[in-house]
């Protein structure tokens, strides 16, 4: 049995193939895995916020350990199996390809999209009614708010340069772990990207589904109006970093008319 990591040519044809079994499989499929997916990630940030309540390690330490506890997120999606929005940007290679169509691109998008949100926030209602926010006295209740804070309060030139690293760090984690035969592969392919992004700052857009809407529950309704402008920039910064940085430079260096392996 070969142990090897799969070469980066083979993960191209690897996500490329799995590109459109994803933009092909029936809806309800789609819609139950993408509502897994928002959860999955959202119990991830659930753990980030946990984490970094009350630490007192500095700002390089402590978001260190806060982006190993929101890795849970993408390994939960890669090992379980589920469909995360930004990870499905590499579905964009099986388009360029012309294996599917821009209409079958759009559709897979979309549903898991929508099923990523419905997810997440029914995990920040179940959050809510469990009353996560109150463990420490209420501490983890004040880094929820500020978390949302913080975000609903970015402008969207930021938002969108953030979305950007942050999407090519999750479609890098993505890929890596395409390329490992292993669970304990998958998982130190996950870790270290996932980690990266988190640490530095960058913005995820189903996360922020759950970051936003939780702070806006525990009583912060001002935050409306910034919390779906930080959606709207980061999800699209989300995209260009997906699609263009991640699943575009690899098209083009292994898939283009010319190096596909079926010319």
């Amino acid at each position: 049995m070969d142990v090897d990591a799969w070469s980066p040519a083979e993960i191209a044809v690897r996500i490329e193939s799995l590109g459109v079994k994803k933009a092909r499989a029936d809806v309800v499929s789609i819609l139950t895995l993408s509502v897994l997916a928002g959860a999955f990630i959202s119990l991830g940030a659930l753990f980030f916020t946990v984490v970094v309540t009350g630490s007192t390690f500095g700002l390089g330490i402590t978001h260190l350990l806060g982006g190993l506890a929101f890795s849970l997120g993408l390994i939960l999606v890669v090992v379980a199996g589920a469909e995360l929005f930004t990870g499905n940007n590499l579905v964009a290679m099986a388009w360029a390809s012309r294996r599917i169509s821009g209409r079958e691109l759009l559709r897979n998008w979309v549903l898991v999209y929508l099923g990523n949100v419905l997810g997440a926030l029914a995990t920040v209602a179940l959050v809510v009614l469990a009353g996560s926010d109150a463990m420490g006295d209420g501490a983890v209740r004040d880094t929820a708010l500020a978390i949302g804070r913080a975000k609903a309060a970015l402008e969207p030139v930021r938002a969108v340069a953030l979305g950007i690293g942050c999407n090519a760090l999750v479609c890098l984690a993505v890929w890596l772990a395409i390329g490992g035969r292993s669970v304990t592969d998958k998982v130190l392919a996950i870790v270290f990207p996932i980690t990266a992004f988190v640490a530095v700052g960058f913005e995820h857009c189903i996360a922020n589904w759950f970051f936003l809407p939780w702070a806006i529950a525990l009583g912060a309704e001002e935050l409306i109006p910034g919390a779906a402008r930080n959606l709207l920039w980061v999800t699209f910064g989300n995209i260009i970093g997906g699609t263009l940085l991640v699943a575009g430079v690899y098209w083009l260096a292994y898939l283009r008319p010319g190096l596909h392996p079926t010319d």
